[in-house]
């Protein structure tokens, strides 16, 4: 018997792409990686995990040519952790991005 194909429900296109992040929450600054990007959200590799409803702020700068630009553009994130899942190796930390502003 076969099981039947589970639809993929994100509502944007995800970029595999690891970029060193500093991750700010009202407690203090962890340092990440992000694992892939989208319009809607990050999925961050943290040491540690974050409760679900965090705040975060974080700048990615996202290389010009993912961008289509001249140069890699700065774009400051605010948003919001909606699931960890904890391994032997650290924290996977999705965030929905609330709000963002380029910066260059």
């Amino acid at each position: 018997m076969t099981t039947p194909a589970i639809p993929n429900m994100r509502s944007s296109v995800r970029f595999p792409l690891r970029i060193p992040v500093a991750l700010r929450t009202e407690q203090r600054e962890h340092k990440a990686e992000t694992s892939d990007i989208s319009a809607g959200g990050v999925l961050l590799r943290l040491d540690a995990g974050l409760p679900v409803g965090t705040p975060v702020e974080f700048t990615l700068e996202m290389p010009a040519r993912m961008v289509g630009s001249a140069k890699d553009v700065l774009v400051n994130c605010v948003g919001r952790v909606v699931r960890c899942s904890r391994s032997d190796d650290g924290c996977s930390v999705a965030a929905v991005i609330d709000d963002y502003r380029f910066v260059r």
